[in-house]
């Protein structure tokens, strides 16, 4: 059953209410609609019964309740999900977890929840104007990388739901030479991927390129993972396939993503969290940030879906927020701070 805005829509029968406020934040989050949210005896006293196409229910104590299930099967054909496990303090790695497990029911039921990017909307992009963006200049102190030159910085690239809009902006604001590699992790099925490719490489100096067995991200790379595997890097820093596939609900998995770079990179493994729906690098953050990683996220109003962002930002873990310009910006500011340091330290050491 959808809303009018076309959503799938949900009951949320609880007899804890902050469990129902719970559920229905993270119903939110996955862009369910939800028609009803209340105590089973509010449900049963409903004058009209709620057409909802699926029913969340998680009760304190089911005893209390005996006659709920019986109605529930009574007055709706549509799936009951019971005995849902109690969602804990929002923020935690916990409660990250426990949204990811409610998403993977969730989609059991209806299908897969996350709207992801699909041809048209990616080729919205490529219909717009071909007038070539203005990007900026490399800071005089910075000597531009070499060309082909293995990348000792990446900086992981996270997008979903509007990501493709959000990194195209911020490849097209980055200046050229930057002695830094990207590898780009984006939702999406694998088959939008050509096009995905041609439309942000349009105007950026940037340019995407498909995962390759045995290569290692050079300066100036965009690396797109591939969704079918898991892919990692191997003791030498070569990106290698795994015959797996990513573990979680979408490919590629995000987390996953950043924890396979980050056992590579260390502390010279860096991501921006960029538009998208759900969770996906919650739980990876506070590990990442252990390693000396910088976190940087997309600033809400200007995400399509800031579901992401907002999840990782809720860590604690975070250290810049902005636009994608804005973040474009930031990367240059802090590349030029970090080689000058470098400068620095060498002239020292002399």
């Amino acid at each position: 059953m959808a809303g009018q805005n076309g959503r799938a829509q949900v009951g949320i029968v609880s007899d804890v209410v902050l469990q129902r406020h719970r559920l229905q934040a993270a119903a939110a989050k996955f862009g369910l609609e939800v028609c009803f949210s209340g105590d089973p005896e509010r449900l049963q006293g409903h004058r009209e019964f709620p057409e909802a196409g699926l029913w969340l229910v998680t009760l304190e104590d089911e005893a209390d309740h005996p006659a709920l299930f019986d109605y529930l099967l009574d007055n709706t054909e549509a799936p009951v999900l019971f005995g849902l496990d109690q969602a804990p303090g929002a923020g935690s790695t916990e409660y990250f977890r426990w949204e990811r497990r409610l998403l993977g029911k969730l989609e059991q039921e209806l299908g897969d929840l996350s709207q992801l990017d699909s041809k048209a909307s990616i080729e919205e992009l490529e219909a717009e104007p071909s007038e070539s963006p203005e990007s900026s200049e490399l800071p005089q102190w910075l000597t531009p990388a070499a060309p082909g030159s293995v990348a000792e910085d990446i900086w992981v690239l996270c997008a979903s739901l509007g990501g493709p809009a959000a990194v195209k902006a911020f490849l097209d604001c980055l200046p050229p030479g930057l002695p830094v590699g990207f590898v780009y992790a984006q939702h999406i099925d694998g088959n939008f991927a050509e096009v995905l490719t041609r439309v942000l490489g349009r105007h950026a100096h940037y340019k995407l390129q498909h995962a390759q067995e045995n290569y290692r991200v050079k300066n100036g790379d965009v690396v797109l993972m591939p969704v079918e595997h898991e892919w990692k890097f191997s003791a030498t820093g070569a990106l290698t396939e795994l015959d797996t596939p990513w573990p979680g609900p979408y490919s590629p998995s995000i987390d996953q993503v950043l924890l396979n770079t980050a056992d590579n990179y260390g502390s010279h493994c860096h991501v921006i969290l960029f538009s998208g729906m759900g969770n996906d690098g919650a739980i990876a953050a506070p590990l990442l940030k252990a390693y000396g990683s910088r976190i940087w996220v997309q600033e809400s109003t200007s995400c399509g879906n800031s579901s992401m962002p907002d999840s990782v930002a809720a860590t604690g873990c975070t250290s810049f927020t902005g636009t994608p310009e804005q973040l474009a910006r930031e990367l240059v500011k802090t590349i030029e701070e970090s080689c000058l340091l470098k400068g620095r330290q060498k002239r020292g050491s002399a």
